[in-house]
């Protein structure tokens, strides 16, 4: 069952928080798994999309100056998101994007 924290997302689509000094890939759990793919480390993932996840902090660094708050990366078409920093700015900021919806019983 879902509840009010999850965000369901494409695998591509990578939610980061950058906590002081620290940048804090979120990991998640497979919602759907059509294909029956194995459940990558994060490393791996990365890596079949041709990045790394000090790649992924360093466009962010460059691209947001390294603001605290949370991120989404587009790690298949290489674009970035800063959505701010609370956990529903990431939700309204997948919304913006034409992922997921509200909940339709409000909660």
């Amino acid at each position: 069952m879902l509840d009010s924290e999850t965000i369901v997302r494409p695998v591509y689509y990578r939610i980061i928080e950058r906590r002081g000094k620290i940048w804090a890939f979120k990991e998640g759990q497979p919602f759907v798994n059509w294909f029956n793919a194995p459940n990558l480390e994060m490393e791996d993932l990365f890596s079949l999309f041709d990045t790394s996840m000090e790649n992924i902090a360093a466009e962010l660094r460059r691209h947001f100056g390294g603001q605290q708050g949370y991120y989404i990366a587009n790690i298949l078409d290489k674009k970035y998101y800063y959505c701010g920093t609370e956990w529903n700015d990431v939700k309204t900021k997948f919304r913006e994007l034409g992922i997921g919806r509200p909940d339709p019983a409000g909660s």
